[in-house]
């Protein structure tokens, strides 16, 4: 395993694990978000942004203001995640190609 491969399991798996120590040791979760699914799917799918949410998630105010600015980060890095998976897996597609065809 390189170390690239390494960098992108801790980038991938970082908020998850954040999200899920959050959910089992405090009640934020249900604090911040009413029901099950959101929390959810943004564990799934947007864990930056989610994790942001609930960083800048006030009970007074919920998020206003430049809060936002934080949670626009988290789903501009969410996308980014994204957008890298999908380079490095084209990048690979591309060399795994150009060694077969330079073993054949």
């Amino acid at each position: 395993m390189n170390m690239g491969c390494l960098l992108t399991g801790i980038i991938t798996l970082g908020p998850r694990l954040v999200l899920l120590f959050v959910w089992i040791f405090s009640d934020r979760i249900s604090t911040v978000f009413e029901g099950f699914l959101i929390p959810l799917l943004g564990f799934l799918f947007l864990p930056f942004t989610t994790l942001a949410y609930l960083l800048v998630w006030n009970a007074q105010s919920d998020v206003s203001g430049a809060a936002w600015l934080l949670v626009g980060g988290g789903l501009l890095f969410d996308i980014g995640t994204y957008a890298l998976s999908r380079f490095a897996s084209r990048l690979r597609l591309q060399t795994s190609g150009e060694e077969d065809a330079a073993v054949g």
